[in-house]
């Protein structure tokens, strides 16, 4: 029974022998294949660096896996060949020795390739191709639900992908730039890859965790580390922040704007919280009749606006907050607001009267929560007349009359005041700026006349002629009165009277028509289609005993034209004569004159 064994053993040790001679793979240990790397998409050079003494012009190659020897190209004579397969329209020889070249690398090529050549004797080079794709940016997605820091359980936190890598690259997460790691009952990381048909990874990465109150402004991102021929590199995403729930310890109430109020501003009463989500609220103000609390509607959940705000909005506010999720109840303190006013401004009498030569007195008065002060102004021309509440006006003049205004303001509060208008009458007949005026109009056209007359009381305007007339009141005692008429001869000679009445008198103005020629322009015709406007206004006061102020007639436009032509004439003759006698000799002009004019002199 020895001797069978004893023979196996040595069958088996020379068919070992011939199998190591053939170059044909066994059981012994295959030495470390060449590391060869490249990224994916690009070409990958396969050098066989057999024994140079060889004969290199005939090599085979082959791609092992499992073992298993597939060829896949030939080398006969110097010239390559692919074998049909997978790799027949990727590969081609490279410069002068048996260098393989693959084209568009990807994923499925990372194995063990292997060249062989037979002649002089049998010789294999194996090389290990690694292949690297660096994965897209990563992105990330918080939950939108949110974390309660009530939970009992890490809650998803937010969801990293990183994209199309090769080979799977590593995450790594942080929270405010500190690496995270499993902790038990706290921090869990769950990471799943996809294997993508072009072979290369899509990683996904979420983290889980318990989060505190202190998290609410923590930033939390994602890394993706991993490897490319030159080297190690990383990814970060964007940085976010998570909503985190916790309920309510306080509420306060906010004021805006802040600092003093006054009337008229825009004001914000807000209710503010530590808790989020902010609870349900509710902003009371205290009655002060009753002295209890009651509440306010508002058009947002805890924001009542005031605009504008008004004295009656001074008071004490609170605010309430009802957690909808544990039904607890939160209040704010009692806040004071006060909003500075000014109001009520009165002037006494209200509608003052007085007759020329008299005198009036005005006084104003306001409410205000702080001091005040007064300031009369002139209404037409804004001059301050008096600094306090009352104002004297002696020896009234019919220019008295009309608007004064008086201005209450607080001085510590800038913008913070009210102001009262009363109208002063002086009692008189109308008053009309001019006796007389002339205008310059055209015949058959229609024309607008204008008459403006003051007095107290307001005084009424009627016209001589018939026409379209409108009246307008300027103010409590002033009135204008346009006539719109038709140009005839009869008014050219006749003109236009208009006159203003009222209780205690009458005046009246007469304007004179003159006709102009078409080419004619003056300052008071109108070349327009419509008709020509020509207005009589109390530029200065008078009444019927002032002194008429006439203007100047067309005519003297041609004295003037005569007496300069008469000049003109008079300085032409002038020097006729001047030059016949210096003709004649008679002039001392010259060297010869002027000799004799010297003897004179010396005699």
């Amino acid at each position: 029974m020895g001797l069978p064994r004893l023979v196996c053993a040595v069958l088996l040790a020379l068919c070992s022998c011939d199998r190591r001679a053939e170059g044909v793979p066994g059981e012994a240990e295959q030495p470390t294949p060449e590391l060869v790397e490249v990224e994916v998409g690009s070409t990958a050079l396969l050098r066989c660096p057999l024994d140079s003494a060889g004969n290199l012009s005939h090599v085979d190659w082959f791609v092992v896996h499992k073992e298993k020897r597939t060829p896949i190209f030939r080398v006969r004579q110097g010239q390559g060949q692919s074998e049909p397969g997978e790799y027949q329209h990727r590969l081609s020889l490279q410069g002068p020795g048996p260098t393989l070249a693959i084209a568009q690398v990807g994923p499925h090529d990372e194995r063990v390739f292997l060249c062989q050549s037979r002649r002089p004797r049998s010789q294999e080079h194996r090389i290990q191709l690694r292949v690297y794709k660096a994965p897209e940016e990563p992105t990330i997605q918080i939950s939108t639900n949110g974390i309660s820091v009530n939970s009992q359980e890490p809650e998803e936190v937010a969801t990293c992908v990183g994209r199309n890598g090769y080979p799977l690259p590593q995450v790594i997460w942080y929270k405010n730039r500190q690496a995270l790691k499993e902790e038990k009952n706290r921090i869990h990381i769950q990471s799943s890859q996809i294997v993508e048909s072009s072979g290369l990874y899509t990683l996904e990465s979420v983290l889980k965790a318990q989060l505190v109150k202190e998290d609410k402004d923590a930033q939390f991102y994602c890394e993706l580390s991993y490897r490319l021929p030159s080297g190690n590199h990383m990814k970060e995403s964007r940085e976010v922040t998570v909503p985190v729930f916790y309920p309510a310890e306080r509420l306060w109430l906010e004021v805006e704007p802040v600092g003093t109020l006054k009337e008229g501003d825009r004001v914000e009463i807000k209710c503010l919280t530590d808790g989020n989500p902010a609870p349900h609220f509710t902003i009371s103000k205290k009655n002060p009749s009753t002295g209890e609390m009651e509440e306010l509607e508002t058009l947002d959940n805890g924001i009542l606006v005031l605009e504008p705000a008004q004295k009656q909005h001074s008071g004490v506010y609170q605010c309430q907050g009802l957690d909808l999720e544990d039904t607890t109840s939160l209040s704010s303190d009692p806040q004071n607001l006060l909003v500075n006013y000014v109001s009520d401004v009165r002037v006494s009498p209200a509608a003052p009267e007085g007759q020329e030569g008299g005198s009036l007195t005005l006084n104003c008065t306001a409410e205000s929560n702080q001091a005040l002060n007064f300031q009369w102004l002139r209404e037409k021309t804004g001059q301050v007349l008096e600094e306090g509440s009352t104002l004297q006006l002696p020896s009234l003049k019919r220019e008295a009359a009309g608007g004064y205004r008086c201005v209450a303001s607080v001085p510590s509060i800038p913008g913070l005041n009210r102001t009262q208008l009363v109208n002063v009458a002086i009692f008189g007949p109308p008053w009309m700026v001019l006796k007389e005026r002339r205008v310059w109009v055209k015949e058959d056209t229609m024309q607008n006349l204008s008459c403006e007359a003051s007095g107290h009381p307001q005084p009424t305007i009627s016209w001589n002629v018939n026409g379209t007339a409108s009246e307008q009141e300027q103010d409590p005692q002033r009135v204008l009165s346009t006539l719109t008429v038709l140009v005839t001869p009869e008014l050219l000679e006749t003109g236009v009277q208009c006159t203003a009445s009222n209780s205690l008198g009458r005046n009246t103005t007469t304007i004179f028509l003159t006709r102009v020629g078409l080419t004619t322009l003056t300052p008071d015709s109108s070349t327009a289609a419509g008709p020509s406007t020509s207005t009589v206004s109390p530029h200065a006061r008078a009444n019927s005993t002032s002194p008429e102020r006439k203007l100047p007639e067309p005519e003297s436009k041609g004295v003037v034209i005569v007496a300069v032509i008469v000049c003109i004439l008079v300085l032409a003759v002038l020097g006729a004569v001047l030059y016949f006698f210096y003709k004649k000799g008679k002039l001392p002009c010259g060297r010869s004159g002027k000799q004799e004019m010297e003897r004179n002199t010396s005699i």
